[in-house]
């Protein structure tokens, strides 16, 4: 898989994750071991993981998002907007999610 997710690989993550509840919220104690291992233990069931981060936490959602892609192997964050990001990593194994090839972005 390419390092970079294209915008319409994104844009089609976007649509799959649409209405999915946080799985993982990050509040004043901000990026905890507990909170990378409850992130890292999420990608063993799921593809998109959806993060919250409060308004408490001392550091911005895109911060703590790029932070956990970093220590997560193969995980990309697809999005933030608000306190909310997205992250995604493709199953190693068997991949449930079929991405559009990254040369369809030209249609």
């Amino acid at each position: 898989m390419s390092d970079r997710l294209t915008s319409r690989q994104r844009a089609h993550l976007r649509s799959i994750a649409h209405g999915q509840d946080p799985l993982v919220h990050i509040g004043k104690e901000g990026l905890t071991d507990p909170v990378r291992e409850a992130a890292a233990e999420a990608f063993n069931t799921r593809e998109l993981v959806t993060i919250r981060v409060l308004d408490n936490a001392p550091r911005s959602v895109r911060d703590i998002a790029e932070a956990l892609a970093e220590g997560i192997d193969d995980v990309q964050v697809v999005r933030t907007i608000g306190g909310t990001a997205l992250l995604y990593r493709p199953h190693p194994d068997n991949p449930e999610i079929d991405l559009p090839s990254p040369g369809t972005d030209d249609e």
